[in-house]
């Protein structure tokens, strides 16, 4: 009788093992997001970028981004003989779709909570249209009018990390995205400008592009615009976000 006794108290307090997704509650499979990237790096005006997320397994989701941006902002481009004298348009898009898989062996939360990779394609297009001043002998005067439309087409692979807060809140921290890009940019020039003239405002506009998009300048440092106008390139493209969002 006294071994019987002990062999039931040893089955009543052998450990209960609880399912994680009990532990951890409800299993949330979407969530909505706002891109602080852009913000960041060239200012909250025109610059909303949302998106939305959907798990479609343990382990895969689908990621879809959209929204308005604008040309980063020109500081001052102003050297001896030319100078931007007006912002007249500034506005753009943005679309991006990425396919993910949260990485089993590396992650011990619920997905959407940890590391992921995929593969990933993103589009923007910008357009902005601008006055340019040229010195004269009286005085810098309004010589130019451009409209620029820069389009960036890139396909890649990402990876990164996405937290899950307090059960809802998200952050997604694209951290390495690698990819081939297709560079466009198309810039036209209404004016009655000598060759020389025309030049300085085609090096300006180019000016603009590779200082205030980071990595431009090596994308096209050994690239001019044409005489129609036109500056094309295939080089290595990237991709950097920042997301804050709201799992449901």
């Amino acid at each position: 009788m006294p071994s019987m006794l002990q062999s039931q108290d040893t089955v009543t307090t052998k450990p209960v093992v609880v399912d994680t997704a009990i532990k951890q509650g409800k299993h949330y499979k979407n969530v909505i997001r706002y891109n602080l990237s852009g913000p960041i790096l060239f200012g909250f005006t025109n610059n909303v970028v949302v998106g939305y997320e959907r798990l479609i397994g343990k382990r895969q989701s689908i990621s879809v981004n959209f929204g308005k941006v604008s040309f980063p902002k020109i500081i001052e481009i102003n050297t001896d003989s030319i100078s931007v004298s007006k912002d007249i348009k500034n506005t753009g898009v943005n679309f991006s779709i990425d396919w993910r898989f949260y990485l089993m062996k590396e992650n011990k939360y619920q997905t959407p909570h940890g590391v992921y990779i995929g593969p990933y394609y993103s589009y923007n297009d910008y357009e902005r249209t601008n006055d340019f001043s040229l010195k004269r002998p009286s005085g810098m005067i309004d010589v130019a009018h451009t409209e620029s439309d820069f389009d960036i087409h890139t396909f890649g692979l990402e990876l990164g990390y996405q937290f899950v807060l307090w059960r809802r809140l998200t952050l997604d921290l694209l951290m390495i995205g690698p990819g081939i890009s297709s560079y466009k940019l198309i810039s036209r020039i209404s004016d009655n400008l000598s060759s020389e003239d025309n030049e300085k405002v085609r090096e300006a506009l180019k000016q603009v592009l590779t200082q205030r998009f980071p990595g431009m300048n090596f994308v096209f440092e050994d690239k001019q615009l044409s005489a129609d106008g036109i500056l094309s390139k295939w080089d290595i493209g990237f991709r950097y976000l920042i997301h804050i969002g709201f799992l449901f």
